[in-house]
C-alpha cells in the first residue's frame, strides 16, 4: 500500500508529470543528470523551470562506468535535490551499474537525503524483465521514496500508443494516497487523462496467463536476439584483426 501508479502518455510523460509534481513541493531543488544523458532529458525539466546539473557516469576512453567519481559527487549533493537514474540499459552509453553497485548508491541515497527518480524505458532488454528491476529494489530495500516514469513502447512495442507509468513508492499507505490525489491533480491540469486503446492492450495480454507467456517468450527472443548481435559483432570485428578492441560492446545494454 506504499505504491501508487499513475497512467501516462509513454515515459516521457511519466517524467513531465513527476518534474511537476517536484516542483510544486520542493520549487529550488536542482536535478542532477547523468554525464551523459537521454537529449530529452534536460530539455523536459528546464522546460518546467529546474536548474539542471551533471554528475559524471562514463569514461569514453575505457568505456567503462565512472563509479568511483559518480559516488563521490553523489556524496556532496544537497538533501532535497533530485537525482536521475537510468534503471538498465543507460541511454546513450548502456553501461549500467551492477547490482552490488546500485545497493551502495541506494544506500548512499538514503544517508544523503536527496530524491531519486528512475527512468525505467527498456525493462526487459538489459538481463531480464525481473532481473532489470535491481535498481528499484536496491533503494526500495534501503527505504528511500523513489519516482519510477516507465515506458511500455519498446517491452510491449506501443510506441505510437504512449502508454507509460508513473509510480511512487512512498512512506506509508498514508503518505501514498496524499501522493496520488497531488499527481491526479497534476495529470488534470496537463492532459486531463490518459487515451484507453494501448492501456486495454497491455491490461489484455498481462490478465491472461497465456498471453502473459507468449509475451514474455517474445521479449527474451528479442533481447537475446540484441545481445547475440553485440556478441557476433565484437567477434567479427576481432577475426577481421580490427585493431580497436570492441568487447566493451559486449558488455553494455
Amino acid at each position: 500500500q506504499r505504491v501508487i501508479t499513475a497512467q501516462t502518455p509513454g515515459g516521457t510523460g511519466a517524467l513531465r508529470i513527476a518534474g511537476e509534481f517536484i516542483k510544486k513541493f520542493c520549487p529550488d531543488a536542482r536535478i542532477w543528470l547523468s554525464d551523459p544523458t537521454w537529449s530529452n532529458h534536460q530539455s523536459i525539466f528546464q522546460s518546467i523551470g529546474f536548474e539542471t546539473a551533471i554528475y559524471p557516469y562514463y569514461n569514453y576512453d575505457n568505456k567503462c562506468l565512472l563509479f568511483d567519481q559518480l559516488i563521490e559527487t553523489l556524496s556532496n549533493i544537497p538533501k532535497g535535490d533530485v537525482v536521475l537514474f537510468h534503471a538498465c540499459c543507460h541511454n546513450p552509453t548502456g553501461m549500467d551499474p551492477t547490482p552490488d553497485q546500485w545497493q551502495i548508491i541506494a544506500e548512499l541515497t538514503q544517508e544523503k537525503g536527496f530524491i531519486p527518480l528512475l527512468d525505467f524505458a527498456y525493462q526487459g532488454f538489459a538481463r531480464g524483465l525481473e532481473e532489470d528491476t535491481s535498481g528499484i529494489r536496491a533503494f526500495d530495500w534501503e527505504g528511500c521514496e523513489i519516482f519510477v516514469a516507465s515506458s511500455y513502447s519498446k517491452n510491449f512495442g506501443l510506441y505510437n500508443e504512449r502508454i507509460g507509468a508513473l509510480s511512487m513508492i512512498c512512506a506509508d499507505s498514508v503518505a501514498a494516497e496524499n501522493a496520488l490525489s497531488h499527481i491526479k491533480a497534476t495529470i488534470r491540469a496537463n492532459f486531463s487523462n490518459p487515451p484507453a486503446h494501448g492501456s486495454l492492450i497491455v491490461t489484455k495480454i498481462l490478465e491472461d496467463i497465456q498471453l502473459t507467456k507468449l509475451w514474455l517468450q517474445e521479449l527474451t527472443l528479442m533481447r537475446e536476439r540484441i545481445i547475440s548481435m553485440r556478441n557476433l559483432f565484437a567477434k567479427t570485428l576481432k577475426e577481421l584483426n580490427v585493431k580497436e578492441d570492441f568487447n566493451f560492446i559486449t558488455q553494455q545494454h
